[in-house]
């Protein structure tokens, strides 16, 4: 059997248009659009799709939404775990996979993403594929998870977690089109997202300073 299970297309997603059309079709079909009916949409063997779907959906207005951003975290982090062991299926736990969201705001979301996607789509297409090939999945699966560690602090501050979900986004784009290249851009953005990161929670304090304020005179 070559359909993929959970994919009612019974074609593969290849593209970040692809995408875009199997959300806009689930939020059609949903008032309300769980975690699991965009699992089913893509199939459940999709891990480019898996990583990149939360990814850019925290960087549209369902990302604003506070808490929102950690969610998408905690997904991208248990998908990233089970990429790290190269599991067949991808599963998420039953509270993970209830949550909804608006079908109406998921396909403004989709909507609003459509030029970006299109762009995506011409940009990278399959240049230097043993770079998607193992370890480096293993390599991309580690990278994300320390990305997902850094998203509920900068969760506090306005639009900073934005950036280790763009180098996770592209991470997901790379797999799923099996763009080399793109897998060592999101390297390298994913260490300069990991710097900013720092930079800004030791500017606002978030780090602490071990003792806290000095004393006076």
């Amino acid at each position: 059997m070559n359909e993929r299970n959970g994919d009612p297309e019974g074609v593969e997603v290849h593209s970040a248009c692809d995408i875009l059309d199997r959300l806009r079709k689930t939020a059609d079909e949903h008032d309300k659009v769980s975690v699991g009916d965009v699992l089913d949409a893509i199939g459940d063997r999709s891990y480019g799709p898996a990583l990149f779907i939360p990814a850019l959906i925290e960087v549209t207005p369902v990302g604003g939404i506070p808490g929102v951003p950690t969610f998408l975290a905690l997904i991208i982090a248990l998908t990233a775990a089970q990429l790290l062991f190269d599991r067949d299926h991808l599963w998420l736990p039953g509270f993970i996979r209830s949550r909804t969201v608006s079908g109406a705001k998921l396909h403004k979301s989709a909507d609003k993403l459509d030029g970006i996607a299109r762009k995506l789509d011409k940009w990278f297409h399959g240049r230097m594929p043993r770079f998607v090939k193992q370890p480096w999945p293993r390599i991309a699966a580690v990278a994300i998870l320390v990305l997902c560690c850094t998203v509920p602090p900068l969760e506090f501050l306005p639009f900073a977690s934005s950036a280790p979900m763009l180098a996770i986004a592209a991470f997901g784009l790379a797999l799923l089109v099996r763009d080399g290249l793109l897998m060592l851009v999101a390297l390298g953005f994913s260490i300069v997202s990991l710097a900013l990161g720092a930079n800004l929670l030791a500017s606002n304090g978030m780090f602490g300073s071990g003792g806290g304020e000095s004393p006076q005179g």
